[in-house]
């Protein structure tokens, strides 16, 4: 290669000799990358000159390009005015010189991109061995799948520098990464050595590793906000991406910075009403190119030629060589090494044939039915290794009229696609498949020694078609061999874009007309030899190396792919030594021969009058073609045998370049615009050359042929001359039918074009050949792409195999593994998204990794103008294979969806590519009068948004009156009139009473209790005592001991013994906030508050008095105290909110005798009632419950403490069943541990006895929406044990009212509700049917308590709100709460929460605010049972809804929404900062399924609530913070997640 200005073949001989010997070390391993480049450059540096940039690229290769001039003939007929010049170049690797002048664009504005953080256990790649050959995974490619070759895709081997223009050029040199060179060399990924210096010629050199290379840096960022110093100076720091022990935080800032530039389609300005469609239609853009020739022709072909010894079907040339030829070679296979293997002869062939023609029409079955008939389907089951044995079997079933159905021997139940091969052999109805020896044995078996059933595969009987197992047919019989027909007599299987593999039956007619085609055009003459690298079951490999070279007597040479694996130089030696005159290759063994090519001077390609390119239609196979000519000429190669070629299996060959004439100028090639071909129409490209496609033609028409250019989608319409289009063809040489799919057929293989106007332009059908293309000059034909590998993006079309082309000239060589990227769309949002996958090396580092995918995204969005959705690396040989190595597209795409395809990196862009969503809200200022509203309410017609329990009564009774008054009396006065009867039962893990505790020996232990406080504690009246204890007797006996003294209990959770340091700060915090004088607790929990290890946690030294009341002296206090006025405090209740907020209620003994009077009527609680609770006593409804509710109505209440579930899962449960409870009350989380743990036991349970059909009501206590989905669960699952579906209900409380709803024993069941998200984001309420889409189910909260009235109010103007609205819950009631603790008293806060008043409608009644958000209906409007009532529908708190892009968001939908993405997601919960949504997921399984869950949370949240995920954090199980009533600690997880706490395994930040 020559180096910058230096011409190589110029220096002197020791010089030569010097760096051939550099070379060579390098190649053996002997000297480093940086040694052999430094020596390198020291000895180049004395003949540096400096000579003009053209010479220099003249010089430095023989070819000099030509640009040709199209002539103004084609100008006028494609109907582009002649001053659009349209240049046709003669060879160019445009393609990687593009992509470096992208990147080169955005090197001086770099921008920082947070990287993810990864825990490192998760970046675990997959074994690879070490050596392997050159393209091990893709050396021999699926020939459908285009995006896979390790190279060829490659950045197509650029190997003409010549070419470049020089401003590229110089840029080359300054950054020191000579990319068009790098192409032949990236991509053996350094595995091959470096080519001696001989040729003038590139190979791989240090230059193409840039020493910096920018990060991604979108190129509409360019007007950037006038940031702070400290920004600057942080973004400056962290110009390499983010190193990952950073904070999380600097993260989130660098990626808002990345996100605060506009979109692409600038957001419309104002927010449209649901009425409007949900998505933002784009406006057409007026720019936008549009075709304007004239109406295309239909092309015709050559006429096929008669000649007259062509013989009248396939099998009588077979029958002819056999008995004229029989000793001529017809086929040489090869053994793994690339030496001969075995000659099969002319004669061999037929006799073998005929031979396996008679065994299976005579000697399948008994002698009256035999399996087989004419007209069969058999499955050709033969490895590429062997196609002798193919040979025989496809000739055999030829001759026996049987249809073969070649298909991939299958070697795993996991096979990619294996499913779908079950579906074609079922379409095709085939029930036996012939194979050969070797393969049987190496088919999966089963232990009992049978081949396994695949999945989706019909059964097969499985016949051995080896020679010793075939019979002799008797002298008598002969094949019959009738003149081609139209019967199928072949059938070749298609896998289209969603994986679905069919099969393309081709006529005994069509498939002798191909063959004759094939020869007119590739001058086939008989004896010739032919070297074929291609799979001889189908497609090319089938045509050319099977049936026609039996038609002209050809000598076959075939070289499988594990040779080419092996050896990649083998085909290339082959026809060397055998002379050959036609070779069959694809761009892939071009790229690798010349990849292994050690300038073997012995080698030569004269004899080559023909070397036919498979897949000369892909994007790269210009720059293969060009390498490779580049390489070889010197062997001897003419240029004018390269013959590109366009197929498809259902038109077979569309069109074909003829073999040149020796001196004649080449073809053409055309140059076009990307962004035209996204439109699809044809634009030269003039102004931008780096978004530009370089596309050699295929050859003309077929001989016989007739071809149009239809518009792709729609009615088959004629395209214009300059519009891109589907070829179809019309001849008798190509497919009938999807075999047994009838339906599919007609819309593929009977089509009729028409023109502008819809008229049919004849009458003769169509083939649809799924290739893109159009009608060059000289009606060339040039292919740009496939119907299959088109992705539609906001109405443009990008071709999966260019945007390959485009990642691959990014320079991956230090990060994808054999160069193996594939390229879909999934839809996601009303649109396509493009999806990148690639496998990284197993050496890549994290920094290289990241860095080559932000140059990708970089350059694909330069050049194609399309953003990326995802890009994903996943480990070495992990995404599925095809059948020759490539990649499997429709197996991995659905690997993505499902989430199952294990990335270890990945990058995730929806900020930049979705840019549909509907427009954001703009809220209306809030300045509304009571008129207004009030009018329009009246005008909607509909009902101020209020709802009422029944009234409380009046209570006639004097002694009544005293009972109720206060509960220290109502103790005492049980303790009197009814001393043994038993309040309390307390029960262990096993169900054993522990504890029980009757009306006397409460009232005697609380004044055990009273007298120790005086006396030990020497506590004044009104002052606050911490109550510290496990639930159970004890802590409802201390309750009352404190009311006895006069004292105000704080009833706190103990702290866990084994995690002190997380637990006892939040009870020190109480204390202290509480400013409680004293501690009653357990002798347990007074060592544990002074031990060692609390010291650890806080200050033990500075406790309160603590009293030990675990054994207290029998004293009875000097009197009971009773309170002056009910509206002295009784107890505070302390709770930590879903928002991280400590907060402490005052509740006096008015609310208490209320709140107790309300349950009682509502629950119809009296002594001879038993109940169940599994509650935490601490605080809210459950404290209540547990402590107050027995006192004050004499029922008895079954104690089960939530913790010891954790033991014994069936406790509660088992109870319920023992002491036949009619009603029980429990925390959603006792309820999910029993769903989840006990949910496939019930038959378990059954055995055990238990049963739940004396279950009245079963009511879930909680402070937050009821969670539908867990009750439904939970009914549905013990409905086997006899629960009944109508039991289970939910309670609602808040902190300034702790019971508003409970479902009591009579009255309706709670009813359903289906509500509309869209209108609940504007807060409003539109009920729609269940299952509509966008529908959320809600489930009334349980019945409004008696004595308490709610109301509907807007949380910013205080006025009532219609019942169609979604609005504050603000409650009225006799048993709110008196106001928050406070110990300064910040009255103003007290104020607004609890005596609050209306701004309009009802100006005197006091209100307290709940922070809940809801809204109620008349249950008539629903279709509920029961009574008519007001139903109160709690949505969610309003401190923690999330307000993104003007709409009010509940996490819980999110949550929802990201929990049913994957099986592994445990639980999630989701947070906003600065604007970002942030959603953390537990994850269940193992830690490679963590990058999984990154796309499938963006495409669910975007895909249901229109928003677009900014940063996804994996955790592990438990992370997510939950208080004891089971709900979710949002805030406290954003501090964590803020501070860096959380130890996630997985950040992912969304561009």
């Amino acid at each position: 290669m020559a180096d910058r200005g230096v011409e190589l073949s110029a220096l002197p001989k020791e010089v030569r000799d010097q760096l051939a010997e550099l070379d060579l070390e390098l190649s053996e391993g002997d000297i480093t990358q940086k040694g052999y480049e430094k020596k390198r450059t020291k000895l180049l540096a004395p003949y540096i000159i400096q000579t003009p940039v053209q010479c220099r690229m003249n010089q430095l290769n023989g070819n000099v390009s030509c640009w040709v001039i199209f002539k103004s003939c084609f100008l006028s007929k494609l109907g582009v005015c002649n001053s659009r010049c349209v240049l046709f170049s003669v060879s160019a690797d445009i393609h990687t010189e593009a992509v470096q002048a992208a990147l080169a664009k955005h090197k001086e504005e770099k921008m920082a991109l947070p990287m993810p953080t990864k825990r490192r256990s998760t970046y675990v790649q997959s074994p690879v061995e070490n050596h392997t050959p050159p393209d091990s995974s893709s050396g021999s490619e699926d020939e459908t799948s285009v995006r896979r070759q390790s190279t060829v895709i490659a950045p197509p081997p650029a190997v003409n520098p010549n070419l470049q223009s020089p401003d590229s050029w110089i840029n080359h040199s300054v950054q020191g990464s000579s990319t068009s060179s790098s192409a032949s060399s990236t991509m053996s990924h350094g595995e091959a050595k470096p080519q001696p210096q001989s040729q003038p010629q590139p190979q791989p050199q240090p230059q193409y590793r840039p020493q910096y290379q920018p990060l991604y840096q979108p190129q509409y960022q360019l007007q950037e906000p006038p940031r702070t110093a400290a920004v600057t100076e942080m973004l400056a720091k962290s110009r390499i991406g983010v190193p990952v022990s950073s904070r999380v935080s600097t993260k989130i800032q660098q990626l808002l910075n990345t996100l605060k530039r506009p979109k692409r389609p600038p957001l419309s300005e104002f927010f449209t009403d649901d009425s409007e469609e949900i998505v933002e239609v784009p406006q057409p853009d007026p720019n936008t190119p549009k075709p304007e020739g004239r109406q295309t022709i239909p092309v015709k072909g050559e006429p096929l030629g008669v000649v007259s010894n062509w013989p009248p079907a396939l099998q009588a040339a077979l029958a002819r060589w056999g008995a004229t030829q029989g000793k001529s070679p017809a086929l040489t296979a090869l053994d793994i090494t690339g030496k001969p293997l075995y000659t099969l002869t002319y004669g061999k062939l037929w006799s073998r044939s005929v031979k396996l023609a008679y065994t299976l029409l005579n000697k399948l079955g008994t002698k009256n039915e035999q399996i087989l008939k004419p007209g069969d389907r058999v499955a050709l089951v033969y490895p590429n290794s062997d196609p002798g044995m193919f040979w025989v079997a496809f000739y055999g079933c030829l001759l026996a009229e049987v249809i073969p159905v070649p298909i991939e021997v299958p070697l795993s139940r996991k096979d990619a696609g294996i499913s779908q091969v079950g579906f074609l052999l079922g379409s095709c109805g085939v029930g036996l498949a012939l194979t050969s020896e070797i393969c049987l044995k190496g088919l999966p078996k089963t232990p009992a020694g049978e081949i396994l059933q695949f999945k989706g595969w019909p059964r097969l009987k499985w016949v051995v078609t080896d020679s010793k197992y075939l019979t002799k047919p008797s002298k008598d019989w002969q094949p019959h061999i009738p003149t081609a027909n139209t019967d199928p007599a072949y059938i070749e299987y298609k896998a289209n874009k969603e994986g679905t593999v069919v099969g393309v039956a081709v006529s005994k007619v069509a498939m002798l007309t191909h063959c004759q085609a094939l020869t007119q055009a590739c001058n086939y003459c008989e004896g010739e030899t032919l070297v074929n690298v291609l799979d001889f079951k189908k497609d090319m490999g089938l045509w050319h190396g099977v049936l026609t070279a039996v038609m002209n007597r050809i000598h076959t040479i075939s070289v499988p792919y594990a040779v080419m694996k092996a050896c990649p130089l083998s085909w290339v030696q082959r026809v060397h030594i055998h002379k050959a005159r036609v070779a069959l290759v694809k761009c892939r063994d071009l790229h690798w021969a010349m990849m292994a090519h050690r300038d073997q001077r012995d080698t030569s390609l004269a004899s080559l009058r023909n070397l036919i390119v498979a897949d000369g239609a892909n994007p790269w196979s210009v720059s293969s073609c060009d390498a490779f000519l580049n390489v070889f000429q010197s062997h001897g190669l003419k240029p004018e045998v390269i013959c590109p070629c366009a197929t498809s299996p259902e038109a077979m060959t569309v069109a074909i370049r003829r073999p040149g004439v020796p001196g004649a100028p080449l073809p053409a090639r055309a140059i076009l615009s990307l962004g035209g071909l996204s439109h699809g129409v044809i634009r030269v490209n003039t102004e931008d050359k780096n978004s530009a496609l370089t596309v050699q033609d295929v050859g003309h028409v077929m001989p016989g042929a007739l071809m149009c250019v239809v518009k792709p989608d729609g009615p088959p319409q004629l395209c214009k001359t300059d519009e891109i289009g589907e070829i179809i063809v019309n001849s008798r040489a190509g497919g009938n039918m999807y075999y047994g799919l009838p339906g599919v057929t007609k819309n593929t293989f009977e089509v009729i074009p028409v023109n502008a106007n819809g008229v049919p332009i004849g009458e003769i059908p169509f083939v649809r050949s799924g290739l893109l293309g159009f009608v060059g000059p000289g009606s060339l034909i040039f292919v740009v792409g496939k119907i299959e590998g088109l992705l539609m993006v906001s109405g443009r079309r990008h071709n999966a195999d260019d945007l390959v082309a485009t990642a691959l000239a990014v320079e991956p060589v230090k990060t994808v593994y054999r160069g193996r990227i594939a390229v879909f769309s999934v839809t996601v949002f009303y649109d396509e998204r493009v999806v990148i996958v690639a496998e990284q090396r197993p050496d890549a580092s994290e920094e290289d990794s990241f860095q080559w995918m932000s140059r990708v995204l970089q350059a694909i969005d330069s050049i194609h103008q399309v953003g990326l959705y995802c890009l994903a690396l996943v480990p070495a040989n992990t995404l599925p294979k095809t059948p020759l190595g490539g990649i499997h597209i429709s197996d991995t795409k659905q690997f993505f969806l499902d989430g199952n395809l294990h990335p270890c990196n990945i990058l995730m862009c929806p900020h930049t590519c979705v840019t549909n969503l509907p427009k954001p809200r703009q809220k209306q200022p809030v300045g509304v009068g009571p008129a207004s509203v009030m009018v329009g309410n009246l005008v909607a017609g509909k009902r101020i948004a209020q709802a009422a329990g029944r009234d409380l009564g009046m209570i006639e009774d004097q002694d009544l009156v005293r009972k109720h008054q206060y509960l220290t009396e109502a103790l005492h006065w049980r303790a009197q009139t009814d001393p043994d009867h038993v309040l309390y039962v307390l029960l262990n893990a096993k169900g054993v009473t522990v504890g029980t505790a009757t009306c006397v020996q409460l009232h005697k232990r609380a004044e055990k209790i009273a007298a120790a406080l005086t006396e030990k504690g020497s506590i004044n009246t009104g002052e606050n005592v911490v109550l510290l204890y496990p639930p159970g007797i004890d802590l409802i006996a201390a309750f009352y001991g404190c009311l006895y003294a006069g004292c105000v209990p704080v009833t706190v959770r103990p702290p866990h013994p084994q995690n002190l340091a997380a637990t006892l700060p939040t009870v020190r915090m109480i204390i202290d906030v509480s400013v409680s004088a004293c501690i009653l607790t357990t002798q347990n929990l007074t060592r544990i508050l002074r031990s060692k290890e609390a010291a650890l946690s806080v200050n033990i030294k500075t406790w309160p008095t603590i009293i030990d009341t675990d054994d207290l002296p029998r004293r009875r206090p000097p009197q009971i105290y009773k309170p002056p006025t009910a509206e002295m405090i009784a107890y505070l209740d302390f709770s930590v909110s879903t928002t991280g907020m400590l907060t402490g209620v005052k509740i006096s003994h008015a609310a208490v005798s209320a709140l107790c009077r309300s349950i009682k009527l509502q629950c119809e609680l009296y002594s001879s009632r038993q109940i169940a609770i599994c509650l935490d006593p601490y605080c809210g409804l459950g404290f209540v419950l547990w402590c107050l509710a027995s006192v004050y109505s004499g029922h008895q209440s079954i104690l089960i403490p939530p913790f010891e579930l954790e033991s014994c899962l069936s406790l509660w449960l088992s109870t319920l069943s023992q002491y036949r409870i009619r009603d029980t009350f429990c925390s959603y989380s006792v309820m999910e541990l029993c769903t989840k743990g006990l949910g496939t036991q019930t038959d378990l349970l059954k055995a055990r006895g238990v049963n739940l059909s004396c279950v009245r009501s079963c009511v879930v206590i909680a402070e937050e929406r009821p969670r539908l989905a867990l009750t439904h669960s939970f009914s549905k699952l013990f409905k086997d044990v006899g629960l009944s579906p109508r039991a289970v209900s939910t309670a609602f409380g808040s902190r300034v009212n702790l019971a508003i709803c409970l479902q009591g024993t009579t009255g309706p069941d709670p009813c359903t509700v289906y509500v509309d998200m869209k209108s609940l984001r504007h807060d409003r309420v539109r009920l729609v049917e269940r299952g509509a889409p966008q529908s959320l189910p809600l489930m009334e909260s349980g019945k409004i308590l008696p004595g308490v009235r709610v109301i509907i109010v807007n949380p910013e103007t205080r006025g009532p709100l219609g019942d169609s609205h979604l609005g504050e819950i603000w409650v009225n009631s006799p048993h709110n709460a008196s106001g928050y603790y406070t110990i300064y008293g910040e009255e103003s806060l007290q104020a607004d929460h609890f005596n609050t008043k209306l701004s309009f409608g009802d100006p005197q009644t006091l209100w307290a605010r709940t922070g809940y958000l809801g809204f109620v209906k008349r249950t008539e409007l629903l279709a509920a049972s029961g009574d008519r009532h007001d139903a109160l529908f709690v949505v969610g708190s309003l401190d923690e809804t999330l307000e993104l892009r003007g709409l009010r968001y509940h996490p819980i939908d999110i949550e929802t929404s990201v929990s049913r993405a994957h099986r592994s997601i445990a639980e999630s919960a989701v947070f906003t900062w600065t604007n970002l949504l942030v959603v953390v997921s537990e994850l269940c399984g193992s830690e490679q399924d963590a990058l999984d869950l990154v796309p499938l949370i963006t495409n669910v949240v975007l895909e249901e609530h229109h928003l677009i995920v900014g940063v996804v954090v994996i955790v592990d199980p438990g992370v997510i913070p939950i208080n004891s009533r089971g709900e979710k600690q949002r805030m406290h997880l954003r501090d964590s997640f803020l501070a860096d706490q959380l130890d996630p395994i997985y950040v992912a930040y969304n561009m």
